[in-house]
């Protein structure tokens, strides 16, 4: 009888949190939206130096969903290309990269990874680029980097490795 008792408490004690698990694989429930909160080191001022060009992003801090950021390549002593970046929370809460190039039109980039120190933005019926990536490096420097497929199939990866600079 005191064996019953006994397996009668465990097993009302472990009921909640056998339905609490169940629960939470259900189909149809979704995890949260990455935040992008998440991006806040991407915020500051970045510089890389590439074939005798100077290039520069500036991030702004996350706030109220959006992070807004500006880009200018410089050549010879002169501005040669420029752009207005977003990262923004979009439809749904999901993440999107929005770019805004010199002589283009804008274009937008959705989410498609997010770790702590690493961002994938991918659209794939875009020409060039489908995706633009972001990765902090343990030095503190970031390795930034857009690509696509060429017509032939290979794809084409243009980096550029950044470090932190002052404004």
């Amino acid at each position: 009888m005191k064996r019953g008792f006994v397996l009668a408490g465990l097993l009302a004690l472990l009921l909640p949190v056998v339905l609490l698990a169940a629960d939470k694989n259900k189909p149809g429930k979704t995890p949260p939206p990455p935040s992008i909160d998440k991006l806040a080191w991407l915020a500051g001022s970045w510089r890389a130096e590439k074939s005798g060009r100077m290039i520069e992003e500036q991030w702004m801090a996350p706030v109220a969903g959006v992070m807004l950021g500006m880009s200018r390549t410089v050549a010879k002593g002169k501005v040669v290309e420029h752009g207005f970046l977003q990262i923004r929370v979009g439809p749904g809460g999901t993440l999107f990269y929005v770019a805004s190039p010199s002589g283009q039109e804008t274009t937008t980039f959705q989410l498609k990874t997010l770790t702590d120190k690493e961002v994938v933005f991918e659209n794939p019926a875009h020409d060039f680029p489908q995706r633009v990536m972001y990765a902090l490096r343990a030095d503190g420097s970031m390795l930034a980097a857009i690509e696509g497929a060429n017509p032939d199939g290979t794809v084409k990866r243009i980096e550029y490795p950044y470090v932190r600079v002052q404004p």
